[in-house]
């Protein structure tokens, strides 16, 4: 089979996605016309794609909040939001869980609940995929300004956020002082999820699980590191969203093939594949898919089980779960 075949059934096979972030999933086209829009330093498209390079996790948050700067007005997140879901309906994800950012703007006099709004307006022109909202309380504010934003999102939660979570920089931002904040997440009936095992160690992990009591870990690639959270993990079915091309790109790991993926599958832990950032790192689900094949020797088998375990780790009703796995199953892509 010829490279345009297989790069064919990896970009048709039905899939989901759970880990991905509203403001690092614009399509390169998208940001430039933003950038367009209120100028700036770069003057080129080519120039604006050079930017998302990076030496190591600083300066990729660095390139982050660079990055936002040009997300200035409500509209512009109606923009973002259908142009993302579009993409991402172009590569058969027929469901996701996405994560965006409102304690990113306040500085900018935007509030969490237009943004809400907005993003559920640009979402509903896309008819080819269903996306959840997730929203990301950015640890590096802090928890007092984390419940500030859990009350907030709380209010619109009826446009669809299902669930929140913490990003940003776990350095110096453990996860054990949202202790009371995701208490009262749960409270409120959200979901919750934790970057954790990122750029810090399995101690954060261990912090997540213990102090959080979260429903799925973000990355967690470090408990690799520590055989009892590995034990742990498994015994107690914590599923991970892993983002294997996001670790090498931000130098989390230093090369794909040293990315522990293989490691997670094999030991029995429950984990799906997604992009984190894909117009950041300049990959997409279908990438991660036939890279899993290529370089670690998942079998086709292997990766519809990684597509089904999506859908069991996701937050949909559980009758939803079933109806999409049928939906799955019943698939061209699924027979081949």
């Amino acid at each position: 089979m010829n490279q345009e075949l297989k790069s064919t059934w990896f970009k048709r096979l039905p899939k989901v996605e759970l880990h991905v972030h509203l403001e690092g999933a614009i399509p390169l086209d998208a940001l430039w016309e933003l950038v367009q829009k209120y100028g700036g330093e770069v003057t080129s498209r080519q120039e604006l794609a050079q930017r998302f390079e990076y030496k190591d996790f600083p300066h990729f948050v660095e390139t982050w909040m660079w990055k936002n700067q040009f997300l200035r007005e409500y509209d512009d997140f109606t923009y973002i939001a259908e142009m993302t879901a579009r993409d991402l309906a172009s590569q058969a994800i027929h469901y996701a869980e996405v994560f965006y950012s409102p304690p990113d703007f306040s500085q900018q006099g935007l509030q969490t609940q237009p943004i809400t709004e907005a993003i559920r307006k640009g979402l509903e022109r896309v008819e080819d995929i269903e996306i959840a909202l997730v929203a990301d309380l950015v640890r590096d504010y802090g928890p007092e300004r984390g419940k500030i934003t859990l009350e907030e999102v709380n209010e619109v939660k009826q446009l669809g956020v299902i669930g929140v979570g913490i990003g940003g920089v776990e350095y110096g931002f453990p996860p054990e002082p949202f202790k009371e904040v995701f208490a009262l997440a749960r409270q409120m009936g959200f979901h919750t999820s934790a970057h954790a095992g990122e750029a810090a160690g399995p101690e954060s992990v261990w912090g997540a699980i213990r102090h959080l009591e979260v429903d799925r870990i973000g990355h967690g690639i470090r408990a690799i590191e520590d055989n009892d959270l590995m034990d742990y993990i498994v015994e107690h079915r914590i599923p991970i969203e892993m983002c294997p091309l996001s670790n090498v790109r931000t130098g989390v790991v230093k090369s794909y093939d040293e990315h522990p993926v293989r490691r997670f599958f094999e030991r029995g832990v429950i984990l799906n594949i997604n992009t984190d950032d894909p117009m950041m790192f300049g990959n997409s689900l279908a990438e991660e898919y036939e890279l899993l094949a290529e370089k670690k020797g998942f079998t086709r088998t292997e990766l519809k089980q990684l597509a089904l375990n999506g859908i069991q780790m996701s937050w949909m009703p559980e009758k939803k779960k079933r109806e999409m796995i049928l939906k799955f199953e019943s698939d061209p892509a699924w027979a081949e």
